[in-house]
């Protein structure tokens, strides 16, 4: 799965820690979406889509 997590996040101008704070989660967890290497809980995907006020397919994609 493709996200635009970093994008996002820059454009806000957050540090990882930052966004980790907002999500109640570790900023290895916010690396590990960003680079790919995890894939997020339906859970978690919501909260990161009220976080950024986009839809859950605005900020994630099939690859």
């Amino acid at each position: 799965m493709k996200n635009r997590l970093k994008v996002l996040r820059a454009e806000r101008d957050w540090s990882q820690q930052d966004l980790a704070d907002l999500l109640a989660v570790s900023r290895q967890s916010v690396n590990a979406i960003e680079t790919g290497k995890y894939d997020p809980s339906l859970p978690l995907a919501f909260r990161i889509s009220d976080v950024f006020e986009m839809p859950i397919e605005a900020i994630f994609s099939r690859d």
